[in-house]
């Protein structure tokens, strides 16, 4: 993450600076502080619309999908299809980057529909059936 200039990047509500906190809060807190952050992190990220941080967060958000430790799989499953489903109109090369950020997990999200948390395996064959029914205008090939 810290090779990541978040304090360049913007969210919803300004800078993205508290990015990687929030993260690192969904990554190593508990079922509470977890879930509070990936809540903050959903409305910063992609509930709203996609922004250039929701680029870089992307990849920290599949790694996070995987590892077991963390509290809120599914949920973050759940985060990754709405920044699929959401976009910035003004902003189309950035919400073209953050769509392929989520499409290129495809096989990650394959893997996570055979998860042994039936919530995870739930939130992933809706990511994989809205990755395979994505057909937004900007990620269409020219």
């Amino acid at each position: 993450m810290s090779r990541v200039r978040w304090h360049d990047l913007t969210h919803a509500y300004g800078s993205a600076a508290d990015v990687p906190g929030r993260l690192s809060r969904v990554a190593f807190g508990d079922a509470r502080t977890s879930a509070s952050a990936l809540s903050d992190l959903g409305l910063w990220l992609g509930e709203l619309a996609v922004f250039d941080v929701t680029v870089e967060a992307v990849p920290f958000l599949w790694d996070l999908a995987v590892t077991d430790s963390v509290n809120s799989r599914s949920g973050v499953v759940e985060l990754l299809q709405a920044i699929l489903e959401h976009g910035n109109p003004p902003q189309i090369a950035v919400q073209r980057a953050a769509h392929r950020a989520v499409l290129d997990g495809r096989s990650t999200a394959d893997m996570l529909a055979c998860d042994e948390d039936a919530a995870v395996r739930a939130a992933a064959a809706n990511l994989v059936t809205a990755i395979g029914s994505h057909v937004c205008v900007t990620c269409r090939p020219a």
